[in-house]
């Protein structure tokens, strides 16, 4: 028994010395695959994002964003949020004021307030989220080159800061339009929906497309802001859309040119909701109004408006696309020029 054990105790140190050198050339092989499986795979930008698909899913993220910058905007004022009540209030008194009582066109036109204020709205929810949006990737410079998140994020939240800004309007433009005899109709509601839809979707797609321009060219953040000046002009905001498609009669091209600005529909459906219903019966330049609203038509509102309205909303969304794909091919550059 000992003459076996004291032969077979060599053999088993061999064995066990083999295996033991045996350890490294495996761990060398294994790591020499993971390598290969690593090599196989491409390589990819740590930035690179879903756009704006994987906005919508980074819903929480967005919240953040938005809350982020209503609080910086209201920070240290005593008013805080009651000034989107203000600021508005003091808009509209301004131009009911200074360009309705002095031309006279409140005498013209039935609930004349209603028909500026409607117009007023969407325009300020665009204006918002052009000029908010342009700026967002500069604002938030440091976000952007530190952390690994879909730069999309800042315009998006830009917009919907927008429209938490533009929500007190509509509910004093909604109030107003009650008291002024208001109601609701099918149609009309439909046409206020899609009013918003296009001023949302154009908004995004200038947001997406001048913030990152914004990033190599301050000026363009001055140019919007001198642009936007000009919104309250080129819609039928201060006079009536009757009176524009009356002059415009002899020029049927200038009508056209007019018509395909996406901002001049999105208005004018959303006069079609709450200023149209207030005007049945009624006489608007020796123009009896017709009891229905459902039987308003040209001059008061664009030929086919409903029809024109969804050719604009997908005109802005095929404009979105455009634009997030833009903004995906200068976003690379993004960290060396902030």
């Amino acid at each position: 028994m000992t003459a076996q054990s004291d032969a077979a105790e060599p053999e088993a140190v061999e064995e066990a010395q083999e295996a033991k050198d045996a350890e490294p050339a495996g761990e060398a092989a294994a790591i020499r695959a993971d390598r290969s499986r690593l090599a196989a795979i491409p390589l990819g930008s740590p930035f690179a994002s879903g756009g704006l698909v994987e906005v919508v899913q980074r819903r929480y993220l967005l919240k953040l964003l938005v809350q982020k910058q209503i609080s910086a905007r209201y920070q240290g004022s005593l008013l805080g949020l009651f000034w989107t009540y203000v600021q508005p209030l003091v808009r509209f008194s301004m131009y009911f004021f200074v360009i309705g009582l002095v031309l006279g066109l409140h005498k013209d036109f039935p609930n004349y307030a209603i028909h500026m204020f409607a117009a007023l709205v969407g325009i300020h929810f665009f204006t918002e989220s052009f000029q908010l949006g342009t700026r967002s990737i500069v604002q938030n410079k440091s976000l952007v080159r530190k952390m690994a998140m879909p730069r999309e994020l800042f315009p998006v939240a830009a917009v919907f800061v927008a429209m938490v800004d533009s929500f007190p309007q509509l509910v004093i433009l909604f109030i107003g339009s009650v008291v002024s005899g208001w109601t609701p109709d099918p149609m009309g509601l439909l046409s206020g929906l899609l009013g918003i839809l296009i001023v949302f979707f154009l908004g995004t797609a200038l947001a997406l497309l001048f913030a990152g321009f914004n990033v190599f060219f301050r000026d363009f953040q001055n140019v919007v802001s001198t642009f936007t000046l000009f919104m309250h002009w080129i819609v039928p905001m201060i006079y009536p859309f009757e009176r524009l498609a009356t002059a415009l009669l002899d020029h049927p091209k200038v009508y056209a040119l007019y018509m395909c600005n996406p901002l001049t529909e999105a208005v004018v459906l959303l006069q079609r909701c709450f200023w149209i219903p207030t005007c049945l019966g009624k006489t608007v330049s020796g123009t009896r109004f017709p009891d229905k609203a459902s039987e308003v038509g040209f001059p008061f509102l664009p030929q086919h408006y409903l029809a024109l309205g969804f050719v604009m909303l997908a005109f802005s969304m095929v404009l979105l696309a455009l634009c997030q794909l833009i903004f995906r091919r200068v976003e690379g550059r993004f960290a060396e020029r902030l």
